[in-house]
C-alpha cells in the first residue's frame, strides 16, 4: 500500500493546526506546487518510497519480475545506482552506520554509500513496512502476520526483540524522542510503542471515524497525528498524539486498487 503524499500530509498539516490554533507561526504564503518531476518509468509497481534526507538520496523498491531497489539523488532526481534482485515494500537507511535495510524475506542489509549487499537477516512473517527510529538506531520492520514487529540493530544487523501488536500494521512513525505510532490496518487504532523498553504502551482507538488503515504521519512539534483509512470513505483521522483524543476529520483522495506504476516522482514545496 503506497503511503501517502508528504506534499499532502503537510499541506493538511498548516491548513487544520492554523484552524484549531495549535500553530503559533502563519503558515507560509500561497499554495504548494511541484518544483521538479523526473520521469523514471520501469517495470514493476512500488509502494513506500523513502527519502534519505542526511545521505540527499531517494529510494523506490520497484516489484515485479525484474524487481530492484532504485536510487536517485534527492536534489536533482538523476538516478544514483540501483539494487538488483531486491523485491521489497519497502527500505530505510540508518544515518549513523550507513545501512540500509530492505523488507525482503530474508531481510535484505546494504550498504547506503556503495549499495552494496552486506547479508541478509532471518526474519519470520512477511515484511513490508519499515522504519529506522534515529531515538536509539533501531530498524523497526513491520508485518501484517505476526510477529508484527521485528526490531533489528541497525549497527550490527541483529534481531533484538519481536513484538505481538495485536493487529497487521501497516506505517509506523517515531517522534525521535523514544515513541513510536503504528497504525493497525484491520482493527482502526494506533498503537503506541516504548521505543527503549520494545513494550506497547496503548492503543488509540479511532474506528468510530474509519477502517481499513494505511497511511501515518506526524506533526512532532505539535504532537498531532494524521492517520490514513479508507472506509467509509477515504477520510485523515487528525489525533492528539499525547492522549488518543480525535481532533477533527477530513476528506481525501483514493486510487484505485491493483498493480500501480511509477511514472513521475515530484519533489515537494517542503523538500528534503
Amino acid at each position: 500500500m503506497r503511503p501517502i503524499s508528504l506534499v499532502v500530509v503537510l499541506a493538511a498539516s498548516l491548513m487544520m493546526l492554523a484552524s484549531l490554533g495549535l500553530s503559533q507561526e502563519a503558515p507560509t504564503a500561497g499554495s504548494y506546487k511541484v518544483l521538479k518531476t523526473a520521469k523514471v518509468g520501469g517495470e514493476g509497481g512500488y509502494d513506500y518510497i523513502f527519502a534519505d534526507v542526511e545521505g540527499r538520496r531517494l529510494y523506490i523498491p520497484r516489484g515485479g519480475a525484474t524487481g530492484q531497489l532504485t536510487v536517485f539523488d534527492l536534489d536533482t532526481l538523476e538516478p544514483s545506482g540501483s539494487i538488483a534482485d531486491v523485491r521489497s515494500g519497502g527500505a530505510t537507511v540508518d544515518p549513523k552506520s550507513h545501512h540500509g535495510f530492505s523488507t525482503t524475506k530474508p531481510l535484505t542489509m546494504w550498504d547506503a554509500t556503495t549499495l552494496k549487499v552486506i547479508k541478509t537477516i532471518d526474519v519470520d512473517g512477511r515484511p513490508d513496512g519499515i522504519l529506522c527510529d534515529p531515538y536509539n538506531a533501531r530498524v523497526w520492520v513491520l508485518s501484517h502476520q505476526p510477529p508484527h514487529v521485528t526490531v533489528i540493530d541497525a549497527a550490527e544487523g541483529a534481531v533484538v526483540k519481536t513484538l505481538d501488536l495485536g493487529g497487521a500494521p501497516e506505517q509506523a512513525v517515531s517522534d525521535g524522542k523514544g515513541t513510536i505510532y503504528v497504525n493497525i490496518a484491520d482493527k482502526a487504532n494506533i498503537a503506541v510503542l516504548d521505543a527503549k523498553n520494545l513494550t506497547v504502551t496503548a492503543h488509540y482507538d479511532v474506528s468510530s471515524k474509519g477502517t481499513g488503515g494505511s497511511g501515518l504521519a506526524l506533526d512532532a512539534k505539535n504532537h498531532v497525528l494524521f492517520a490514513y483509512y479508507r472506509q467509509p470513505s477515504p477520510t485523515v483521522v487528525i489525533v492528539n498524539a499525547d492522549n488518543g483524543n480525535i481532533i477533527t476529520t477530513l476528506p481525501t483522495g483514493s486510487h484505485k486498487r491493483g498493480r500501480r506504476r511509477l511514472d513521475d516522482v515530484h519533489q515537494g514545496k517542503q523538500s528534503h
